[in-house]
């Protein structure tokens, strides 16, 4: 029990450093066409980056099913991927995009960073020139304030519209 609950905790922290990894090379680079939508006015509840949390959720269904006809410890590396899926959704859609049915900013601590974090990562226009490409991972606010600053000589290109506040 001990060591599926460590391969669990693993998991999410291993799922952390691929998806920043994934984020910045695959979704800012070849990847672009479906997470695109994502950078843009959304004009539904769903968007073409969505398409990657049903990848993702795929290989996980297949590990945990995996797992469970003998190839262990593969269930618990799918449950890490789900549980890593439930914080993503959480903090990055629910939190950071509003796509809950309620707003709630943060006003303090890790979340507030984490917030302003993405948010800055929104301030670019396009793929190029982006920083801060983790989900759960926020650089501290100053670092990535240096970064924008030092990509951009200056304030970055504005976005023709910020899902911040997106329109009703």
């Amino acid at each position: 029990m001990l060591w599926n609950t460590v391969i669990v905790v693993l998991t999410v922290i291993a799922m952390e450093v691929f998806a920043i990894v994934a984020h910045k090379y695959v979704m800012h680079g070849f990847g672009w066409g479906w997470h695109r939508s994502h950078h843009e006015p959304r004009t539904g509840w769903f968007e073409k980056n969505d398409l990657y949390a049903v990848v993702f959720a795929g290989a996980a269904i297949a590990l945990i099913y995996a797992g469970t006809q003998g190839r262990h410890p593969l269930e618990w590396i799918g449950t890490g991927m789900t549980a890593y899926g439930a914080l993503y959704f959480i903090a990055h859609d629910g939190l950071v995009h509003q796509r809950w049915p309620f707003r709630y900013v943060p006003r303090q601590g890790y979340l507030k960073r984490l917030y302003q974090a993405h948010r800055m990562h929104h301030a670019v226009a396009g793929k190029e020139g982006a920083v801060s490409f983790g989900f759960l991972y926020a650089p501290p606010i100053a670092a990535l304030k240096r970064q924008l600053h030092a990509l951009h000589g200056g304030a970055p290109r504005a976005r023709v519209q910020s899902d911040e506040h997106p329109a009703s």
